[in-house]
């Protein structure tokens, strides 16, 4: 199968980076692709075949080993802990981290395609390699980053849906307009509507997924463009990449702004299925809702204060900590601070995951990128003083079971650092990066011909009944 050639990915791999054997072991059976071949789809079409026989194998050998048992503290704890969902695009492990097709973000970061040498990769890598699960060539990522240009143009109707809202209105709510606006060119639900055959159901969602990633950041920049710069557009530039247009039609230009959107955009594009974005936007594309439909969904429910409005959280509560107590704090004094916080019935933002049990890789990458390009800037240093402060106070509380440092803790330093000061945006930002993810793995949904989403659901009372027979 085109996923488990491990021989030959593996010498491509170690000559084309020179990794050391401890990396091997974990990318052994990735592929480096082959410059001659620049399609993407061409390679799904390929890939889908094989991963649908697979599939089918493997249900009809193994569909009825149990995976594990539900208690009832998962029925009443969201669902934690309880195997239920197939997101091929990446895995979370509680100690690890995040792993893009088996890829950590480390490795990732060593081999994806950059912009410059020992740049950060380029989104349109990540993108190919969520696809296929394969490490493409910096000739493939240059051909997708070619095809999202050639893709990205927003009708005016969906500026004027969003110039309908107040000015006012979060940017969350104006961004998931802007998406919905975009669904009335939906491939998918034309072709659905001509009755197209559902072993087909991927091209259309295919064209969707890549037409969405594309006009989003158009979409996004003119949100911010039109609460903060008083509506004064900046045009796409074709000759950039991906993450480094984005950053351009935002109004920020400098080289390490551009690495900075880059990194971001590929560090938040995915993390499992089982977070509220992911799962929704995989539960309303179950029922055939197209691609747009799925992902204003899935925004909604990232603008939620318990998951993507966090980063916004962060960088306003870290200028609460300034405000009050200045930039030179020592760490006395941060102590003080966390316990007010958490005495006031509040929580710390930023520290914290409901799968990590570690420091989140994610926020590490954002550290190593502070201190390669700001290491002096006070707040950086600040979230530096909160990595050494926090954990412990969040131990000795006893009631978080991981009281490190995630995804959230660092990403509004990094953007106030370079310009982007307005906390209310950030979560668009999230968005738009996420739309690699779960776009991603919608193709594969329909590739794979994966069924409604409906799981049961119980009253507390036939809960007390069950247990009441069980003991």
């Amino acid at each position: 199968m085109a996923f488990f050639k491990s021989l030959t990915a593996l010498s491509k791999l170690r000559s084309r980076v020179g990794q050391q054997s401890n990396l091997s072991n974990s990318v052994r059976w990735l592929q480096i692709q082959s410059s001659s071949d620049l399609d993407l789809q061409s390679h799904l079409r390929e890939l889908i075949p094989e991963q649908q026989d697979r599939l089918k194998k493997f249900k009809a050998e193994h569909g009825k080993v149990q995976l594990g048992n539900i208690t009832v503290d998962m029925v009443l704890g969201g669902m934690r802990g309880m195997t239920g969902l197939l997101w091929e695009t990446s895995l979370l492990d509680p100690d690890e981290g995040i792993r893009f097709r088996g890829l950590s973000i480390p490795e990732c970061q060593k081999l994806l395609p950059a912009a410059k040498p020992d740049g950060e990769p380029l989104p349109e890598g990540l993108l190919w390699l969520l696809l296929t699960g394969k490490v493409p060539s910096k000739e493939q990522v240059d051909a997708l980053s070619r095809e999202l240009q050639s893709r990205a143009s927003v009708p005016d109707y969906v500026y004027k849906a969003i110039d309908a809202l107040p000015i006012t209105s979060h940017p969350m709510t104006q961004f998931a307009t802007g998406v919905m606006g975009l669904q009335v060119q939906s491939e998918f639900q034309k072709a659905y509507e001509k009755g197209i055959h559902k072993s087909k159901y991927w091209e259309p969602t295919y064209e969707d997924s890549m037409n969405l990633i594309a006009r989003v950041p158009l979409v996004a920049s003119y949100v911010y463009r039109r609460i903060y710069k008083d509506g004064h557009i900046i045009p796409k530039d074709d000759s950039l990449d991906y993450g480094a247009n984005f950053s351009h039609m935002l109004g920020f230009d400098s080289p390490q702004m551009q690495e900075l959107m880059r990194l971001y955009v590929t560090i938040h594009s995915d993390h499992e299925g089982g977070n509220v974005s992911a799962h929704t936007g995989h539960l309303v594309a179950s029922a055939l809702s197209d691609p747009y439909l799925s992902f204003a969904a899935a925004l909604n429910g990232l603008a939620g204060p318990l998951h993507g409005l966090a980063n916004q959280e962060v960088l306003l509560w870290i200028k609460s900590v300034v405000e009050e107590c200045g930039e030179n704090i020592t760490k006395d004094q941060l102590k003080d601070y966390v316990w007010k916080t958490l005495n006031s019935g509040k929580v710390v933002p930023g520290f914290g995951h409901g799968v990590l049990r570690k420091t989140d890789p994610r926020y590490t990458c954002q550290r190593e990128f502070a201190l390669k390009h700001l290491p002096d800037d006070p707040l950086f240093q600040l979230v530096s003083k909160l990595y050494e402060v926090v954990p412990p106070i969040l131990t000795e509380l006893g009631k978080v079971k991981n009281p490190w440092p995630n995804v959230d803790a660092h990403s509004g330093v990094l953007l106030n650092y370079f310009g982007l000061t307005e906390a209310r945006y950030f979560t668009v930002l999230f968005g738009v990066s996420r739309s690699l993810g779960i776009c991603s793995q919608l193709i594969w949904d329909r590739a794979l011909g994966l069924p409604l989403e409906r799981p049961k659901s119980v009253t507390l009372q036939w809960l007390e009944d069950y247990c009441k027979k069980a003991t």
